[in-house]
């Protein structure tokens, strides 16, 4: 009778709370009856509105509604607007022409329990505070000038990389690509943040880091049920901030003992200040605004996670693409061979001369853009756009994923073809870097991600260095036309199944001792 009482008890208490947020959402969101009309978009439920019609894959699903809807969607999401721009166009009216109106970020579960309650670049409001972080990013680290003083690190640890697949080829083991990617990426970053290598041996150490960084991506890419309906955010339903929150401390642990073995090695770079020396010592601009340790320590997650996990990504879709057809990869190592020969390695300042792997890269941002859907942003007013309303407070999502494959723009979009941007001349001025709207892999306007000129860089150079330095093969038995190419959504688009390709030396022995 106790347990029949208890369920009894249990389904009264969910029915008022149902009845609780009926009323409330009607009181609060009576029905709009406006002149100005909304963009179309689906129904959707009461109070959960259009969440449930997201699934697993939500660039995917919004681009499907965006073929009946329009380029312009709207989408009523618990109790917030959001609208999704789903063509160049429409991503040219929000982040060029409306960019300033659209310039914050909403508050969600990500910035709250990752990045230190917003205190970072990625999550920060668009102010003194943001704009003081992307200065110092800029000037000292993902700048131009910045990029090529720190070329001689990148060079360093490619070395590292190539020599410990080496090993592996000697030993016929298959090479996991992105772990081998994050390895090295994140002794990359290291080196410029804190003067050292973050991980001295890859091994269990690196994995978990790699482990982390993907969970980070995975979780800060989930539509939070409580960010859409915050009357029932403590709930918690689907435990996205539980993991949050178990995550942030793993990496605050990480943070906080690098920033700690720094401070207490401060002598050891007498007169060689990293990045990290850097932002310590200019943690205050000209109007006053001061950057605190946890600002610090939000920034270098943005910069360790980000730096790793994007340009990792968009390599292991790029080096997947060939392996499916090899003719491409075949064609790139035939370029890099006449202009490089084999008695040595690529060097970055080669890749101006190697149209068809800058070709390669191109096509790769537009078929697999590292960010599906880009970061939200809020409407600061309401505005119009296409004839339509958008109320203020209106979330903006820009389906990237969908820009790529729009087949207005792109011919046979769904076919991995580098040489539309030699033969076409349409395709060959375009540029990913935020200028043309048709291929925007890193966003544009504003908020456009801070390591858009290092992400290039990063993909040209060790991609390149790559397919020149080995031979690839899929291991033993597995056939090329049955390569898994699925997606798993995150704010990073990572490959469902992990890369895994057997390498053998294509250079002279010497090109690999540097």
């Amino acid at each position: 009778m106790a347990s029949l009482d208890t369920v009894l008890l249990r389904e009264i208490t969910v029915a008022a709370l149902l009845i609780f947020l009926i009323t409330r959402y009607f009181i609060r969101f009576p029905i709009r009856k406006s002149s100005r009309p909304l963009p179309p978009g689906p129904k959707g439920f009461p109070i959960i509105g259009a969440l449930p019609l997201l699934g697993a894959m939500p660039h995917v699903t919004l681009a499907k509604m965006a073929k009946k809807y329009g380029p312009v969607m709207y989408l009523k999401m618990g109790t917030c607007d959001m609208v999704v721009a789903s063509t160049p166009d429409a991503a040219r009216a929000f982040l060029k022409t409306l960019d300033l109106n659209f310039s914050n970020r909403p508050p969600n579960a990500g910035a709250t329990h990752l990045a230190y309650d917003a205190q970072d670049m990625v999550f920060a409001d668009y102010g003194p505070r943001w704009k003081l972080l992307r200065k110092i990013s800029n000037l000292h680290m993902l700048g131009g000038k910045a990029l090529y003083d720190w070329s001689n690190v990148r060079n360093i640890e490619l070395g590292h990389m190539l020599r410990a697949i080496c090993e592996s080829s000697q030993r016929n083991e298959p090479v996991v690509v992105p772990e081998m990617l994050t390895y090295a990426m994140a002794n990359m970053i290291g080196q410029v943040i804190l003067s050292r290598r973050v991980f001295v041996t890859k091994g269990t150490e690196s994995n978990e880091f790699k482990d982390m960084v993907v969970e980070l991506m995975t979780s800060a890419g989930f539509f939070n049920i409580g960010d859409f309906i915050p009357s029932i955010a403590w709930l918690d339903l689907q435990g996205i901030e539980r993991g949050m929150k178990k995550l942030h401390n793993r990496f605050d642990v990480l943070l906080t003992k690098m920033i700690e073995e720094h401070t207490a090695s401060t002598n050891e770079r007498e007169g060689k200040p990293d990045f990290l020396d850097i932002v310590m010592a200019n943690r205050e601009n000209s109007d006053g605004e001061r950057l605190t340790i946890t600002n610090i320590k939000a920034l270098l997650l943005n910069l360790f996670t980000a730096g790793t996990d994007t340009s990792s990504s968009t390599i292991e879709w790029a080096l997947a693409e060939m392996l499916k057809s090899p003719s491409i990869m075949k064609g790139a190592q035939q370029e890099m061979d006449q202009v490089i020969g084999r008695n040595r390695r690529l060097e970055e300042s080669d890749i101006e001369k190697l149209p068809y792997l800058k070709a390669i890269c191109k096509e790769t941002f537009r078929k697999h853009p590292s960010t599906p859907l880009n970061l939200p942003r809020v409407s600061t007013e309401a505005c119009v756009v296409n004839g339509y309303y958008i109320p203020r407070g209106t979330r903006l999502s820009v389906n990237i994923w969908a820009v790529g494959r729009d087949p207005d723009v792109w011919k046979d979009p769904l076919n991995f073809d580098p040489e539309r941007f030699l033969s076409d001349e349409k395709y060959a001025k375009m540029d990913p870097r935020g200028n043309d709207f048709e291929l925007i892999p890193f966003g544009a306007g504003r908020r456009i991600c801070a390591g858009t000129r290092m992400g290039i860089v990063l993909v040209e150079y060790i991609l390149g260095t790559l397919v020149h330095s080995f031979e690839w093969k899929l291991p033993d038995g597995d056939d090329q036309d049955q390569l898994n190419m699925d997606e798993t959504f995150g704010l990073a688009l990572q490959k469902a199944v992990p890369l895994s390709a057997l390498l053998r030396p294509r250079l002279a022995p010497s090109a690999y001792a540097s």
